[in-house]
């Protein structure tokens, strides 16, 4: 099938084993005649490869997949680079859960072939815009697949805020934070926090509290069509700071406004024919198969 004939491919810095899967991908998209644009800082991972070079943005624009070696945090970051590209994302586990990254190196051209070949699932999944303001003006912008998250930095007080959603005013509460998933992430800092685990098809929102200083407050979920803002109380005596998927922080301050929508463009995400949402929380969860077991 044609419908991929030019593929991208970014890798992961600084990790041998990621070289050693980029030279196999490198070899065995060559071997099939398939045109291979390498982004430009996984290009210097392989000298001499005598490939196209491209930067994320232009990747998007010149190829009909793009495989990720590396782990989750690889392709949350090329997620938010090419979700408005619309192009589909194909992951190479090279990190340690790999719920995103679901090609073992281990059989990576057996599976690769059969992707190709047209042999694969394709889902969707949403991310989440966040908007600074201070005093009325606009003070930073971030993108999450997983999640975006209030926390207190390098303090360790703990955080005065006011919830609202959709308008609504919900509650004041103090703690370390509040961790805003997706449906995606709620299998990363979420789970960690006590938050719900949701099936990627929910079009849903996790509200998951962080230590908060009273025993009633517990996760919401909310419509993932919901609007969230966060007012940081004027009281704080600490400037808290807001993060996208880990990545990207944005210092705030008493008194700013924090604003969290859908992202109006999803990412594509291409899975093996085997590919089980359950299945894989068994696998990387540790859940049990067996009853004799658990």
């Amino acid at each position: 099938m044609d419908q991929f004939r030019n593929i991208g491919v970014i890798g992961r810095m600084g990790s041998v084993k990621v070289v050693e899967s980029l030279r196999q991908l490198k070899q065995y998209l060559n071997a099939n005649h398939y045109h291979v644009v390498l982004e430009e800082d996984t290009a210097s991972m392989l000298p001499g490869h005598g490939l196209q070079v491209a930067s994320k943005k232009l990747l998007g624009e010149i190829c009909d997949l793009v495989i990720v070696v590396g782990g989750d945090g690889s392709l949350l970051g090329a997620a938010r680079e090419l979700a408005k590209s619309k192009i589909p994302l194909l992951g190479v586990n090279r990190g340690r859960l790999g719920f995103l990254t679901d090609i073992s190196p281990s059989d990576l051209e057996e599976r690769l072939g059969k992707v190709l070949n047209g042999e694969y699932i394709e889902e969707t999944r949403f991310l989440l815009d966040g908007n600074v303001e201070r005093n009325g003006q606009p003070l930073g912008f971030g993108t999450a697949l997983n999640d975006v998250v209030l926390h207190p930095g390098k303090s360790t007080r703990m955080i005065g805020f006011d919830l609202y959603i959709d308008g609504h005013f919900v509650y004041s509460q103090r703690s370390d934070g509040l961790i805003v998933a997706t449906p995606t992430g709620s299998t990363a800092y979420s789970l960690s926090a006590g938050g719900p685990i949701m099936h990627p098809k929910l079009d849903a929102i996790a509200l998951v509290p962080m230590f908060p200083h009273t025993l009633s407050s517990r996760p919401i979920v909310v419509d993932g069509k919901s609007e969230i803002k966060l007012v940081i109380g004027e009281t704080n005596k600490t400037y808290p700071q807001i993060s996208f998927d880990g990545q990207m922080n944005i210092a705030c301050a008493p008194g700013d406004i924090i604003r969290i929508a859908k992202k109006p463009f999803k990412v594509r995400l291409i899975h093996p024919t085997d590919h089980n949402f359950y299945a894989t929380c068994r696998d990387k969860l540790g859940w049990a198969s067996d009853i004799t077991t658990s």
